[in-house]
């Protein structure tokens, strides 16, 4: 009767996870941080609240440096990388701007150079 019951609560005690033990843990941690603080004077209340403001306060300055000092990392990152690509391969600038940035002048670059005018240039001569 007595190994039942052992066998019985160890089940039982196997099948609680981290998950459950942590939330556990939380929630007692979490009355005794109001049992202090109901325990506390008014003045030890205010001076807890002012601490907290301050390190609150403090994080929050140093979260706002640290994102500046990423967005400057990276702007030098995308500097340097651009930079870095130019000196290694000098033509691809040119060749992605013929491509992406300049599809009109290369086309009308192309086709002067066969010798055809384009629609602007006939319309420009009958013109006058």
């Amino acid at each position: 009767m007595v190994a039942d019951c052992l066998t019985q609560q160890k089940i039982i005690f196997m099948n609680v996870n981290n998950k459950q033990w942590a939330t556990f843990l939380l929630g007692a941690a979490a009355a005794f941080g109001a049992y202090k603080y109901m325990n506390l004077s008014d003045e030890e209340k205010e001076k807890m609240a002012a601490s907290l403001k301050d390190r609150a306060n403090k994080l929050k300055d140093q979260a706002v440096a640290a994102e500046d000092k990423a967005m400057d990392y990276f702007n030098e990152l995308k500097t340097k990388g651009t930079d870095t690509f130019k000196e290694h391969m000098p033509k691809v600038e040119e060749f992605f701007n013929n491509l992406f940035g300049g599809a009109k002048g290369g086309t009308q670059a192309t086709a002067t150079a066969a010798g055809t005018q384009q629609p602007a240039d006939n319309a420009a001569a009958s013109a006058s």
